[in-house]
């Protein structure tokens, strides 16, 4: 049985995607996206008025992905592993669309649309969905730490996920940003978290930070 054909909409966000990662999204034109898929460009034009629609509507896709995949589990206590699957949630999407992070607020500054609701989704969603992480990890003693420490704490692993791979680009001009980056990004995060961590699960918070090796 043969696969059901992804529709043009969907192929020109896809597709665009894997330009936008490869070459930056300010070196790839709507003209450069539908020679790439075969279609002509008043095809593209039917579905997206310009560029920046396509670019918000990867955006919109990152916010699903960090939405749904951050969710605090309703079936079951949350555990010290969930601590480190978050933080590799969080830097999978900086790789998965990683173009977005090379130059944020560039990318905002030419499209309003998007930094609105960048700015809705950090300040409303994100800053609850880290502040609730938290109470629960403190609730269960896998962190002590009082509740004044939750916002700061929770702004500095955003600062460090939204610009590690700016960091990785300058700090290491000449090496390309791969997955090693993101591996290297968790440890810095869980370097932040370790005065916290209660030393009940010191041993199974080491065993998780091995699997982030640091180069």
């Amino acid at each position: 049985m043969s696969k059901p054909r992804i529709k043009t909409y969907d192929r020109i966000v896809e597709e665009s995607l894997v330009l936008f990662n490869e070459h930056g999204e300010r070196n790839i034109t709507t003209n450069h996206i539908a020679a790439h898929l075969g279609i002509s460009p008043g095809n593209l034009y039917y579905h997206f008025r310009n560029k920046e629609e396509i670019v918000h509507q990867i955006f919109q896709l990152y916010r699903r992905f960090i939405t749904e995949r951050l969710a605090v589990p309703l079936n079951r206590s949350m555990e010290v592993a969930d601590l480190v699957n978050y933080l590799e949630t969080a830097f999978e999407a900086m790789w998965r669309f990683r173009f977005m992070f090379y130059d944020l607020p560039g990318l905002m500054a030419r499209n309003p649309q998007m930094q609105a609701d960048y700015q809705q989704f950090v300040h409303s969603e994100l800053q609850v969905i880290l502040e609730g992480h938290f109470r629960e990890f403190i609730r269960l003693g896998l962190l002590k730490m009082s509740l004044d420490d939750i916002a700061p704490v929770s702004i500095n692993i955003w600062l460090i996920v939204k610009f590690w791979f700016a960091f990785e680009q300058t700090a290491r001009p000449k090496a390309p940003i791969t997955e090693a980056s993101g591996h290297r990004g968790v440890r810095q995060v869980l370097a932040l978290l370790k005065p916290y961590v209660t030393p009940e699960f010191l041993p199974a918070f080491h065993a998780l930070l091995e699997r982030h090796p640091a180069s």
